[in-house]
């Protein structure tokens, strides 16, 4: 209970910092938010989506799993997305994994782990399709290093992948999607160099050719 206690001591303490750097800070937050960015991260606590890009609230709209997936059949994150893209028009979709990752590390084993196996699968799909390359590499630490950057590579194509995207792109020309990896180490963010801003960018099976309203 302590912990507890510390938790909500700690939010006051937050508000009064807050209130005395400006005294309409919440009222602002309280009209609205119209957030630039959609954030699809891993949900290690470690990765603190706005602080380590030094972002306020109100400027980055986040969805967080395990080892930052783009799951088609995963509600939840399609339903965050739809809201990101055609309801606030966030301009930029990041997706940003980060090195040391539980997720992709048990992802290149063979035990079981439980219920999270089912998500695991996922993310083994991604070796398989990189199986030469990942294989080639004989340092487990640089091939796990090299397994997650590919594994966020194939989340940007993914989302790409989505109707969602795709009608945003015919209609708007927006958004970006970029790929990340968070350097837990040094907190150094790595640009993969991989921004897709339209269906051209993907194989043509993948492609719509029309907007569904």
């Amino acid at each position: 209970m302590e912990l507890y206690k510390k938790l909500l001591d700690n939010n006051r303490a937050w508000v009064d910092t807050r209130l005395a750097e400006d005294p309409n800070f919440f009222k602002k937050l309280a009209d609205g938010q119209k957030p630039p960015v959609l954030w699809i991260g891993c949900a290690d606590s470690r990765v603190p989506a706005n602080e380590i890009i030094g972002a306020p609230p109100g400027e980055v709209f986040v969805h967080r799993n395990i080892a930052n997936m783009v799951v088609h059949t995963d509600m939840n994150m399609l339903s965050v997305l739809d809201y990101a893209v055609n309801v606030l028009e966030v301009q930029h979709v990041i997706v940003c994994g980060h090195y040391g990752c539980g997720g992709v590390r048990a992802a290149m084993s063979n035990q079981q782990f439980g219920l999270i196996d089912n998500w695991i699968r996922h993310i083994k799909d991604v070796y398989r399709l990189h199986q030469h390359e990942l294989d080639g590499i004989s340092d487990l630490s640089k091939r796990e290093n090299r397994f997650i950057e590919l594994n966020v590579i194939e989340q940007v194509y993914d989302l790409s992948k989505t109707s969602i995207i795709q009608n945003s792109w015919k209609k708007k020309k927006a958004p970006y999607i970029h790929g990340w990896v968070y350097d837990i180490k040094n907190g150094i963010i790595q640009d993969l160099k991989v921004s897709l801003n339209e269906n051209s960018d993907l194989p043509k099976v993948y492609q719509f050719d029309t907007i569904v309203p």
